[in-house]
């Protein structure tokens, strides 16, 4: 009965016991061991191919000296620890302390860790946290990619190395220095936290924090990083460089400056291409010409840069501007649609409703060429409904020239003269010099005028079979005061370099009136 009743009990597992961590060293091999207290202390002297094992840790060494009781050993001459089949570590000398997993190694001093190899002198491993750490100069190698410093930690298990002092980075197309890099080898990504120079093929880069894959060679830059490449610089709150394709973009106060074209373009967006020579600009977009005396401001919704037989003798660039385009000089301003300028016959074309102003002047057609040679104005050309205007000091009356198109030519940026061709129609004051007071409104039609000048003082004027009128002011017809396509656009005209930004449009019912143009005939002939 009580054998029945003790048998029903349940039985008591027993608690598991607890592992206890074995922290000993073990010698498992040397060909010679002896023990001499007075030459050599506690140590165990070992020689020829001495092997101890430590925690999933093998360490090969030619001699050694063994401290059982401090649980540590010397190791002397090829000098080699194993780790599974993805770390060893190599020197002529190291110090093991079992007790704290750290293993001090010294000369020739080798980790390596999968595809990744550090080169040093002396290194410090702490296996309890996997981590080395160099301090008298080191060179980590992986891939093709290749960094030194004074200074430096490699994680084996995060595979993250940090370098600092003199640290230098080669890869296959860069070459980095700095004083403090952070470089994951899993990644292959290096980031700069300091002050740092970068060059790649032509260009060169300047950042104090971003990060360069070695893998993409891409670059992600911050903090008003700059990139510059044979006379051209990108500076903006963050750039992107990619060396593999020459690609950059700038995001935030981007200042692009070409200073061999003496050109710059602003915005909170910018992009450029080494290798094509394309580049754009938009957001608050801005291109300054400072090849002048005083420098060309111009304001569009975008500008595009497109650069033909780049790295040849017959290069040449076209530049784009368009929606909402207006420029500032002092002396010259402009309004239009768009635009595009081609260094290859130095023109610049204006579309759409564009307008000129040169101090008390107004010119305007349905497009205007401008062409430059040697940075300063050289010729103009007003295609399709062209017309001149000239704002007298009285600032009531008009001298205006109206016809299909118009010519003006320059000599060192001042203009000497001037042709209006076909069905030109003319309204002018002449002026009394000896009192400035208007003579009259000299009211004048002819297929061809040609006005010639000197310090912008008109000298000479011929027509081709003239016809008109000299009235006296008091008999002026109040139709002829104005031609039919006159309008004056001064509440359009840019004030400064910062109202370029303020879009005005002319007011309705000024615009140019669309003229419709001659198709050619059809081919009328069956087949």
């Amino acid at each position: 009965m009580l054998a029945v009743a003790f048998a029903a009990q349940p039985q008591r597992k027993r608690p598991p016991r607890k592992k206890v961590e074995d922290k000993r060293v073990y010698l498992v091999h040397s060909d010679n061991l002896h023990y001499d207290q007075y030459r050599n202390g506690d140590a165990q002297v070992l020689h020829g191919n001495v092997h101890f094992r430590h925690q999933g840790a093998d360490l090969f060494c030619d001699s050694a000296h063994f401290y059982e009781q401090s649980n540590s050993f010397e190791a002397f001459g090829h000098v080699k620890m194993k780790q599974g089949d993805t770390l060893s570590l190599t020197s002529n000398y190291a110090y093991y302390d079992g007790n704290d997993q750290l293993a001090q190694a010294r000369y020739n001093v080798v980790l390596r860790h999968r595809k990744t190899t550090l080169y040093t002198d002396s290194l410090d491993y702490d296996r309890m946290y996997n981590f080395g750490n160099f301090f008298e100069g080191g060179k980590l190698v992986d891939g093709k990619t290749v960094l030194t410093s004074d200074w430096g930690e490699y994680h084996t298990d995060t595979k993250q190395a940090m370098f600092y002092y003199d640290v230098r980075l080669k890869d296959k197309k860069l070459y980095l220095t700095t004083d403090s890099l952070f470089y994951d080898t899993k990644t292959s990504r290096a980031h700069i936290v300091g002050p740092s120079n970068i060059t790649s093929g032509t260009s060169h880069i300047y950042s104090e924090n971003g990060y360069y894959n070695t893998k993409t060679e891409r670059s992600e830059l911050f903090g008003r990083s700059v990139i510059k490449d044979q006379g051209r610089t990108l500076i903006g709150d963050s750039v992107y460089h990619n060396a593999s394709d020459g690609t950059n973009y700038a995001y935030n106060n981007v200042i692009y400056t070409d200073s061999v074209n003496k050109n710059m373009m602003t915005g909170d967006y910018c992009e450029y291409n080494d290798s094509t020579g394309y580049a754009m600009a938009t957001k608050r977009a801005v291109t300054v010409d400072f090849s002048q005396r005083d420098s060309l401001f111009m304001h569009a919704d975008t500008f595009k840069v497109f650069t033909y037989n780049i790295r040849t003798d017959s290069v040449y660039r076209k530049i784009h501007a368009y929606n909402k385009v207006r420029a500032f000089r002092k002396d010259v301003q402009a309004v239009c649609d768009s635009l595009v300028y081609n260094s290859q016959d130095s023109c610049m074309t204006m579309y759409k409703d564009p307008i000129v102003w040169n101090l008390g002047q107004q010119l305007f057609g349905e497009e205007i060429k401008v062409y430059m040679k040697d940075s300063t104005i050289d010729r103009a050309h007003v295609l399709r409904q062209a017309f001149s205007a000239e704002q007298m000091n009285d600032s009531i009356h008009y001298n205006q020239v109206s016809s299909k198109e118009m010519k003006a030519f320059f000599r060192n940026g001042e203009i000497r003269e001037t042709q209006a061709i076909d069905n030109v129609l003319v309204v002018y004051y002449p002026i009394d010099e000896s009192d400035s007071t208007i003579i009259g409104l000299n009211y004048t039609e002819t297929p061809l005028m040609k006005m010639f000048l000197e310090n912008r003082k008109m000298q000479k004027i011929w027509m081709q079979k003239p016809t008109g009128t000299l009235y006296p002011m008091t008999q002026v017809p109040p139709d002829k005061h104005f031609l039919p396509q006159f309008a004056w656009f001064d509440y359009v005209r840019p004030l400064d370099k910062d109202d370029i930004f303020n879009w005005r449009p002319k007011k309705a019912g000024t615009e140019l009136k669309e003229v419709k143009r001659r198709e050619p005939p059809k081919n009328m002939m069956k087949k």
